[in-house]
Formats: C-alpha cells, structure tokens, sequence
C-alpha cells in the first residue's frame, strides 16, 4: 500500500521479510525498547511467527517504521509493537498502518499495550483505555 507523505514522498507498507529485521533491530535500539533488542534472537524469532507483520518503507531511507502482531482474522487483533522511526513521527503513519490493519481484518477489536507517550496517539485515533484487574492470587 502506498502512502503519500508531506514534501512529496511516498512510504510503501508492505509484508515484512527477513531482510528488514536489522533496520527493525535498529528502530528498536533508538526507541530504547531494551527487551528486544538485549533479547535479539528471540525478537527475530518472533517476526518469524507473527502472522501480523509489515514495514514501512521510504525511498531512500528503507525501513522507518513497522507494526507486528498475532490476529484470529475473526475477533481478535493484538498489536505486540507499533513503532515509527522519531523522523517520521506525525507524517501519518501510525494511523495509516491502524487503518489498513482494521480493513484487512475489519471483523476484528484491536488491543494493544500503550505507554505514556503514545496514550495520546491512540486516544486521538478513538481508542479507549481498558483497566483489567486481579482480586487475588488465589482466583488462579
């Protein structure tokens, strides 16, 4: 899927292959997503057995951004990672990828985890905050 930026440019979003996984490695170094990237051969392993997994592509710069995670294609389609490179940020591209993630699997509720930070993206686009809670260990 082809996206127009600002200036200009275009981004592809496309399916994720083997090759993009270093680019993806450093997005998370930058971001500072620890886990991941102490955790590198686990992380590959995982785009392997993600059956939601794309990246975003300039001209130019290659991969800027990426979405990956796991969909039933009926109920469920759970966001592990959303993640757009800090140049790219409000270019559009978060919401594009949610958009065309939703109208691939449009029967699906979309979950994912959000910090701090990107509370608000997700806000702004409708989503609506889920509190969870455990009365006890015991109930287990």
């Amino acid at each position: 899927m082809e996206i127009d930026l600002k200036m200009n440019k275009k981004a592809i979003l496309r399916a994720y292959e083997e090759k993009d996984f270093s680019k993806i490695h450093d997005l998370n170094k930058e971001e500072g997503w620890t886990n991941l990237v102490e955790n590198q051969l686990n992380t590959k392993e995982a785009w392997k057995n993600s059956n939601v997994s794309y990246v975003v592509e300039t001209e130019g710069e290659g991969v800027v951004g990426y979405v990956r995670g796991f969909t039933d294609t009926r109920i469920s389609l759970f966001i592990c990672e959303l993640l757009i490179d800090k140049k790219y940020r409000g270019f559009g591209l978060g919401k594009e990828i949610l958009f065309f993630l939703h109208n691939l699997y449009p029967n699906t509720r979309i979950e994912l985890l959000a910090n701090s930070s990107s509370r608000s993206f997700y806000e702004e686009l409708g989503y609506r905050t889920f509190y969870g809670y455990r009365k006890s260990n015991q109930e287990f």
